[in-house]
């Protein structure tokens, strides 16, 4: 089964049509940005978008996604989702090798600049994030409502954020990302996920 994951071809061959997407991407796919919160599409940590609509990746069989473009928090921003992780595993082993008493932290590399999703940025200026765990649903739905409708009002924003749950209380907090990425929009921030790549290669998930 092939599809377009954040902008790439892959090859869900070691799956069974009937196995959750949501497997697929954290488990064959190693991406980490949707969460497994309920596996009942009841709480939206899962979030990811389906030709541009969100969806609840625990409950669509990827036999669903077959010849369709799915987007995960990664694909918001590919080259910092990159950087990200291997300045993690560089810190990572250097934090090993200081713990052995070979060198010290001050080998760490410095930190890059990515540009982010502008929504992705607005949850960062709004301090909207608290354990993170609804982070990415919320992020993912904000983002499928903005490619569509950039200056969406605050109803329609609590309309798309229904059924994605936060535990941990930061819906205010939440809001006001989605009112700062609308300013971030009107000064001329893009709200699009970024285009498909042209890249033909094809990654096959054992």
């Amino acid at each position: 089964m092939k599809f377009t994951l954040n902008g790439q071809e892959v090859d869900a061959q070691g799956a069974t049509p009937d196995t959750p997407l949501l497997y697929v991407l954290r488990n064959d796919m190693q991406l980490n940005g949707p969460k497994f919160g309920c596996g009942l599409g009841e709480c939206g940590a899962c979030a990811v978008l389906i030709d541009g609509k969100v969806a609840r990746s625990c409950s669509v069989p990827v036999s669903v996604v077959a010849g369709k473009q799915v987007t995960t928090l990664e694909g918001l921003s590919p080259e910092a989702s990159k950087a990200a992780g291997e300045q993690a595993l560089h810190d990572r082993a250097v934090l090993d090798v200081s713990a052995a008493g070979h060198g010290d932290k001050s080998d760490a590399q410095p930190r890059r600049t990515y540009t982010l999703h502008v929504v992705q940025q607005a949850f960062i200026d709004a301090q909207a994030a608290q354990c993170g765990y609804c982070t990415n649903g919320m992020i993912m739905a904000l983002v499928g409502l903005f490619n569509h409708k950039p200056q969406a009002s605050d109803d329609e924003v609590k309309q798309a954020l229904s059924g994605h749950l936060c535990r941990c209380g930061t819906h205010v907090e939440i809001m006001q990302a989605a009112a700062r990425a609308r300013e971030l929009i009107a000064q001329g921030r893009s709200a699009a996920i970024p285009a498909a790549s042209s890249s033909s290669t094809v990654a096959k998930a054992a």
